[in-house]
């Protein structure tokens, strides 16, 4: 049994008073789902500026109505300070998931990013330090690596950030260092690397790579490739993150506490060899998808070019295990999408 499974199996007989931060997101609704079924009570935060209904919806079906009645939904903003103390009051534990995501769309809104990735952060951590919870664990991002070209990346070597979106993330490291050094207020960073899977948004102009290019396969449409087709990414399944966001949460590791880690898997994939992995999928349902071939654009500014994480330090004080590769967590994502487009 892996330290992960472990894991799942005591939580029943330790229920907590957890708060999701974007509990209706892609990320935040797999936790709260994984909670539920662990036995769980779980209070979920969402503006709904992102996240979806439907996902809730989705977690309702899979976690069924003996445990459904354990999720206290909580409609509100964590630009707001009173919304965020709200949220806080009674919970033990946080997983903090909510946050304006995409390099475009930083680029392109500076102003709005800042305030829902720094503003609602320094609210959300002002709350839980006040409400004396135990455990606050937040969603940190890869691309606090900015333009350092080493690979694979370590969590103690970064470069300058190359978007608005990467600034917000590493402020986020910034602060949570603060809180314990100034406040004794501990929690862990998680730099997710290119997180994917079931319930990801596959529409909209700011749509990842993997749901957009799902959707369009099945809909028989030509996908768009930026660059050369040699970009690579540790492209990481969304069940290894809830893993990792677990692990962190319930660690009685001190020296575990107040550090960043990197959530991946330690596999590089380009561009078109994940567009190839795709198609495969895609065909196994849609057989005339194996013909569709890609279209190529220019490189999208703020990427950076290539992206590979160094997993050791999660697996030695977190106690790690991905279970799941980049081609097994395409599978299941496809039989999904076949399902719900």
């Amino acid at each position: 049994m892996s330290a992960y499974q472990d894991l799942l199996a005591r939580l029943p007989s330790q229920p907590q008073r957890w708060l999701v931060t974007g509990s209706a997101g892609f990320i935040g609704s797999h936790l709260v789902e994984t909670l539920l079924k662990a036995g769980q009570r779980v209070r979920g935060l969402d503006n709904f500026a992102t996240g979806s209904e439907k996902n809730l919806d989705q977690v309702r079906e899979a976690v069924g109505p003996d445990l459904w009645p354990n999720f206290e939904p909580l409609r509100g903003d964590i630009r707001s300070l009173e919304t965020c103390r709200a949220a806080c009051e009674g919970i033990t534990h946080i997983l903090h998931q909510a946050a304006l995501g995409s390099v475009p769309r930083s680029l392109k809104d500076p102003l709005l990013t800042n305030a829902n990735n720094i503003d609602g952060f320094l609210n959300m951590m002002l709350s839980a330090r006040d409400a004396g919870c135990k455990r606050f664990v937040y969603a940190a991002s890869s691309s606090t690596y900015g333009d350092d070209p080493s690979l694979p990346k370590q969590e103690d070597r970064i470069g300058k950030p190359l978007s608005p979106y990467a600034v917000t993330k590493y402020v986020n490291e910034l602060y949570a260092g603060v809180f314990a050094s100034a406040y004794g207020f501990p929690s862990i960073g998680l730099r997710y690397f290119n997180i994917f899977g079931q319930r990801q948004d596959p529409e909209g102009a700011y749509a990842a790579v993997i749901p957009a290019w799902f959707a369009g396969l099945l809909r028989g449409q030509t996908v768009a490739i930026n660059g050369d087709g040699e970009t690579s990414r540790d492209f990481c399944f969304i069940d290894n993150c809830v893993q990792a966001n677990l692990l962190a949460a319930c660690s009685d590791n001190p020296a575990a506490w107040n550090q960043v880690y990197n959530v991946a898997v330690n596999q590089r994939t380009t561009l078109k060899e994940l567009f190839l992995l795709i198609r495969e999928e895609t065909a196994r349902h849609k057989p005339e998808a194996a013909g569709i071939q890609p279209a190529y654009r220019e490189f999208r500014p703020g990427d950076v070019r290539h992206s590979l994480a160094d997993i050791s330090k999660a697996e030695t004080l977190l106690g790690y295990e991905p279970e799941y590769t980049v081609r097994q967590g395409i599978q299941k994502a496809g039989a999904w999408y076949v399902t719900h487009l």
